[in-house]
């Protein structure tokens, strides 16, 4: 499941513990239309990660307080701390390594 944030308490509070994947996003934004779909695959297929997206246009207090400068921005946090970041589209099985999940046969 995908939870859409728009306020810094509430991402706050879902980035604070395990693992969990963010995708900072605009809906005019070509490349983050076309990994939208992975990002949601993962989500159904991987419910040990948490998956959060910020519409930059919406939150820009988030976008900012995390440099994002360039979308889609994807950031993936352990436990309340960002760990890595990456920006621009990137295939289902580089964001599968990004977050730490390992590749099976349905991958």
């Amino acid at each position: 499941m995908v939870l859409h944030i728009g306020a810094k308490d509430e991402f706050d509070k879902e980035t604070a513990s395990g693992r969990v994947l963010v995708d900072f996003f605009a809906t005019w934004c070509g490349p983050c239309g076309q990994l939208a779909p992975i990002v949601e695959k993962i989500a159904k297929e991987h419910p040990e990660l948490k998956v959060l997206k910020v519409d930059v246009d919406e939150a820009q207090d988030l976008a900012a307080a995390y440099n994002v400068y360039s979308i889609p921005t994807l950031i993936y946090f352990e436990n309340g701390k960002a760990v890595h970041q990456t920006v621009g589209y990137q295939p289902e099985k580089s964001l599968l390594r990004f977050c730490g999940i390992k590749e099976t046969a349905k991958n």
